[in-house]
């Protein structure tokens, strides 16, 4: 396997890998890294479908990529994907799936159609003060302390940031900054989690930096995530021939290990067989030699509990069987990755999110001054989240386009609300996040939404309906770790298996991205087939001089950089820099001040000799 950019490997179709026809492909998980993953083996290996089983413990595929109504609950959603241009693994696999809307045009056709006729932006990205507009002009508000702080990060190896906290790296004027608000609530990051997957993430998104403040870096389905992307993905395997066996939880997968020169320095490793409880059934299937097996770890969603109008969600510490899966299989051999750097802390990995539903035209009145657009028009509504920066649970909201579920009613809007401290009472009920129902959830939104206090009590009880869901582990890849922390997709010797989705290591991408899901099946199937074309490689936007430069420009809210020294010198450096490639550069995103061109510059070297 190898990685590759440009049209030359994105356009052509690889050949048929020698003895496919005799393979067989077992995936644990339904979520997106298996489904895409089995659409490459399909399209780009040639695997026939019918040769390929998902194994889902859920009786529905999908994963953490969910949306559903719930009968007498309301809608839910766990969460939303952000997406961008640059996903290149998730849009390569997604020109291929049929849209179930649009006849004769893919998934990504569908997207890049609605994205370029409506392109994400906001106009109130922050609030304080019961929703008015916290004014932050779309400034980051770092300091010269704060911007050496990210150029550290920047410049440091991956070592140098392993197993430390984002607290230890950056500065006390870093953290009060409008760039940490903006990053943290967008990503779910807190001053405890990863400083490596921080610096990663900015490395990743660098070319983004400008549009962070007002999200219009980012663009969206039109349709939650299960409906836009789930099952169209599903169908198309279904109709290549895949089988999904739901209600199917692995519990155990058996290895054997051999050593090749005698002395145990190199082990090859085998899968040989596959546990699973069906029905309350044990089974399992042996494993031969053309038999592949690809496993998704951990998991993000693991032992959600939904709450309802007047139930508040549960906190689930019980087992949970991704986790149980992956520690069984550690237990095994050191490259198999440690679960519980992971796993092992609940309090500093779970947050909790609900789904509020509006029932009449009342409160859609209040989410229209903020988002100033009408939230009933089809269109872009806050353009991502709104974070209440004064919220005691720094609560974030947003309202995607509606309908955000095909069978939601037309008179009904559907708001996603999450809070990433769910321990600290509320600053109008007094209720922690986690201790509240639905109502009481509402209740908390429209006191930062700017509801009138008199009538929030009212509107809550008959104007929306909400469900909660605390997530114990949805923080958890974030946790600070360092390398063999995380398994590689194909360790070192694995012969006829993968491990895949965001508690897998591909050190050319940073999780919590579909994107990320998308690339480690992409990887897997690549790898076990011996797949001859180039996985698309990570968007170079790290490497590239005029990303660096627009994101320096936008750290510093614009401000040109100031040279030291006397006056003269800093006008003959300016007047020499006039003119050339790199002066144009550095003019064009007004790092430095515009000079008055070659004639100037000459003048002075004339005065110099």
């Amino acid at each position: 396997m190898y990685y590759s950019s440009g049209n030359y490997e994105a356009f052509a179709r690889p050949r048929k890998p020698e003895g496919v026809d005799g393979k067989s492909a077992w995936f644990v998980g339904a979520g997106l890294a298996s489904m895409s993953s089995a659409l490459f083996m399909i399209r780009d290996g040639q695997l026939p479908g019918d040769r390929i089983t998902i194994l889902e413990r859920l009786p529905l595929p999908g994963g953490a990529l969910d949306g559903i109504k719930r009968p007498e609950k309301g809608f839910v959603i766990r969460g939303g994907r952000e997406m961008e241009d640059h996903m290149e693994c998730l849009w390569d696999a997604f020109r291929t799936v049929p849209s179930l809307e649009i006849e004769g045009a893919s998934v990504l056709d569908e997207f890049y159609w609605l994205n370029k006729d409506d392109p994400n932006f906001s106009l109130c990205r922050v609030t304080e003060q019961q929703g008015h507009d916290a004014h932050t002009n779309n400034l980051f508000g770092l300091s010269d302390s704060a911007q050496k702080d990210i150029v550290r990060v920047f410049l440091a190896t991956r070592e140098e940031m392993e197993d430390k906290r984002i607290d230890e790296v950056f500065s006390k004027d870093f953290l009060e900054s409008n760039f940490w608000l903006y990053w943290r609530t967008m990503f779910a990051f807190e001053e405890w989690h990863s400083a490596l997957e921080m610096k990663l993430y900015i490395h990743r998104f660098v070319h983004h930096i400008g549009g962070l403040p007002d999200l219009s870096a980012l663009k969206f389905t039109k349709y939650n995530q299960y409906e836009s992307l789930v099952l169209p993905l599903y169908k198309w395997l279904l109709d290549q021939g895949v089988t999904f066996h739901f209600d199917t939880q692995v519990t155990d997968i058996d290895f054997s290990f051999a050593s090749v020169d005698g002395q145990g320095s190199d082990v090859t490793k085998r899968a040989t067989r596959i546990h699973w409880v069906q029905g309350g059934v044990e089974g399992g299937v042996d494993l031969g030699p053309d038999d592949l097996v690809l496993a998704t770890i951990g998991g993000l969603t693991e032992n959600s509990d939904e709450g309802d109008q007047h139930t508040p969600a549960k906190l689930d510490e019980s087992p949970a069987a991704g986790w149980a899966l992956w520690q069984r299989i550690a237990a095994k051999h050191p490259s198999f990755g440690r679960p519980e750097v992971f796993c092992g802390d609940i309090e500093k990995t779970k947050w909790e999110s609900a789904t509020v539903t509006t029932l009449d035209a009342r409160i859609p009145a209040y989410i229209e001054k903020i988002a100033q657009r009408d939230p009933f028009s089809g269109k872009v509504v806050t353009g991502g989240i709104v974070t209440a920066r004064d919220s005691s649970w720094l609560m974030s909201w947003t309202v995607n386009r509606q309908p955000h579920f095909k069978q939601q009613p037309a008179d009904q809007i559907v708001v996603w609300v999450y809070g990433l401290f769910v321990d600290v009472p509320g600053d109008y009920t007094g209720k922690t996040l986690q201790e509240s129902t639905g109502e009481e959830i509402t209740r908390e939104w429209l006191y930062h939404l700017g509801v009138p206090v008199d009538r929030i009590d009212e509107l809550a009880a008959n104007a929306a309906t909400a469900v909660p869901v605390m997530m114990p582990y949805v923080t958890s890849f974030f946790m600070p770790r360092k390398a063999g922390d995380r398994p590689d997709v194909v360790p070192v010797g694995a012969q006829n298996f993968a491990f895949i989705g965001q508690f897998a290591e591909t050190t050319r991408d940073c999780i919590f991205t579909t994107e990320y899901s998308v690339r480690t099946g992409m990887e897997a199937a690549y790898r076990l087939l011996g797949i001859d074309r180039g996985v698309p490689e990570v968007f170079g936007s790290t490497y590239d001089v005029r990303h660096l430069l627009k994101a320096t420009s936008r750290l510093r809210d614009g401000e040109e950089v100031g040279l030291p020294g006397p006056k003269f010198l800093r006008e003959r450096l300016f007047t020499r820099l006039d003119g050339t490639q790199v002066g144009e550069l550095l003019t064009d995103f007004k790092l430095i001040p515009e000079h008055g061109g070659t004639v100037v510059r000459d003048r002075v070297d004339d005065a110099i000799e």
